[in-house]
């Protein structure tokens, strides 16, 4: 049986920096979600699981930072990667006040985006749809902010330089 771990390892970047293969996953609702669909603005895609100590502390700041940044120019989505009954996750995800999409994925360690090997693990994907960051462990709020918004100075992306997306 494949097991998940929990633990920390400091935002990497990725070597190779590498256009992602476009994939689709269903919300809650049923409807498909594309990493195309936002095309334009950064996406934190966070692999996490309900029984996951460090995904549950990092919740409530990829809520604060996708609230803050979803109109202008980062989204989370979140993709939940176990074996759950959908009407008790759509029961956590409202009881845990998440707001971004939230996916789901069958639990394999291999995903669209690379390896999962411990939970949670947050994949960043560039406005142009390449892959430039992956994390094992907890993400902060902070860390991501700080995050992107070096990667913007560094592409001399400005506010006014993303693309709208509709939702």
């Amino acid at each position: 049986m494949y097991r998940f771990f929990c633990f920390l390892v400091l935002l990497l970047p990725i070597p190779a920096i590498a256009e992602v293969a476009d994939f689709s996953l269903p919300d809650l609702d049923g409807k498909m979600h594309s990493l195309s669909d936002y095309r334009g603005k950064w996406v934190v895609v966070n692999y996490w699981a309900t029984w996951c100590p460090p995904c549950l502390e990092e919740i409530p700041g990829l809520v604060e930072f996708h609230d803050s940044r979803k109109d202008r120019d980062a989204v989370v989505l979140g993709v939940n990667h176990e074996e759950a009954d959908p009407e008790w996750l759509e029961e956590f995800v409202e009881s845990h006040f998440i707001s971004y999409p939230i996916l789901r994925a069958e639990p394999e360690p291999e995903t669209p985006l690379g390896p999962v090997m411990g939970l949670p693990t947050t994949f960043i994907v560039s406005p142009q749809g390449k892959l430039i960051a992956r994390q094992e462990g907890a993400i902060t709020r902070e860390a991501l902010e700080a995050y992107i918004d070096r990667k913007n100075k560094e592409m001399n992306i400005g506010p006014s330089a993303f693309l709208q997306v509709d939702q």
